[in-house]
């Protein structure tokens, strides 16, 4: 955080040493070192309760709906019949929350490493964390790569909810993670993998594309914008042995599910599969290509 005068106090992050993001703050609400990271909450003056790890933003109130909304129906509205969801990560709760807005899901196992951000959301953030007592979630706090290599449930969907590559979060972007990723997952699962910013990581986009494909014969990339990420455009990547995001997807689904959202809808996601230019010549020969009507080339 830095601080002007006695009466200014604002929290930025600083991006790559390149550029800042900067929030005002009104007051400190938490702020804790646990065994993995530094915990902060903050309410911001526009954006609501914000919580920071190790300095990076990860939610804030006014704009968490945006990345729960996409990392969660996308998948669950292409998968035919999603009733077994693991999440990695999330300890926020954002993402359990709308998962379990799905009546026919019948189980979450969540793995969040860090139970002091658990903790801290449960607190501060409670319209976040609301669905962390559902009876329908399993909730541990343990190493995610640990349980993928060692469980032996089965999972229709898994929900990579993780930070950036860095730290703690770093091997939830290898080959090796993928290996054990694709060994739980049904026949018609889908795997959801936070894919970091189309300007500024172009660099890890590729890379962990390219360690999903021995995986997965279906693999692309999604995208949504937000407030408080650098760039203000981030993605998530989508893959699966059969389902094809697009051709797979029923735009009436989500009305007949009775779903209220926010952000997503049913052009919202067809849309997002839709790369701009420089992505697709990025990654060209990495994902599969889709045209304007969502047909696989």
């Amino acid at each position: 955080m830095e601080t002007g005068d006695a009466l200014s106090l604002w929290v930025t992050e600083t991006h790559q040493n390149s550029m800042r993001l900067g929030f005002k703050v009104e007051k400190t609400l938490f702020s804790g070192r646990s065994r993995f990271q530094q915990v902060d909450v903050v309410q911001t003056r526009d954006h609501g309760v914000m919580l920071l790890n190790d300095g990076l933003v990860m939610l804030s109130e006014r704009d968490e709906f945006i990345y729960h909304e996409m990392i969660a129906h996308v998948p669950l509205f292409v998968h035919p019949n999603p009733r077994r969801v693991l999440v990695i990560g999330g300890g926020d709760g954002g993402t359990v929350r709308e998962v379990l807005r799905h009546p026919g899901v019948e189980r979450v196992v969540m793995v969040e490493i860090d139970e002091m951000v658990v903790n801290a959301c449960r607190k501060y953030m409670p319209e976040v964390s609301c669905a962390l007592d559902d009876p329908r979630l399993e909730l541990r706090i343990e190493d995610g790569i640990k349980f993928v290599a060692e469980t032996e449930e089965g999972f229709d969907v898994i929900l990579v909810d993780s930070t950036d590559p860095i730290g703690p979060a770093a091997p939830l972007f290898n080959k090796e993670f993928y290996s054990g990723v694709s060994r739980l997952l049904t026949e018609e699962g889908i795997l959801i993998s936070q894919a970091e910013s189309p300007f500024y990581n172009q660099e890890i986009q590729r890379p962990m594309l390219l360690n999903q494909r021995p995986f997965f014969e279906k693999l692309h990339i999604y995208l949504f914008s937000n407030l408080t990420y650098p760039g203000g455009l981030w993605s998530f990547g989508f893959a699966s042995g059969k389902r094809c995001p697009l051709k797979d997807f029923d735009p009436d689904r989500p009305a007949r599910s009775g779903i209220e959202t926010r952000y997503y809808n049913p052009g919202v996601h067809r849309a997002s599969f839709m790369l701009p230019t420089f992505m697709s010549r990025h990654l060209e020969g990495v994902i599969d290509p889709l045209d304007a009507a969502g047909l696989e080339a």
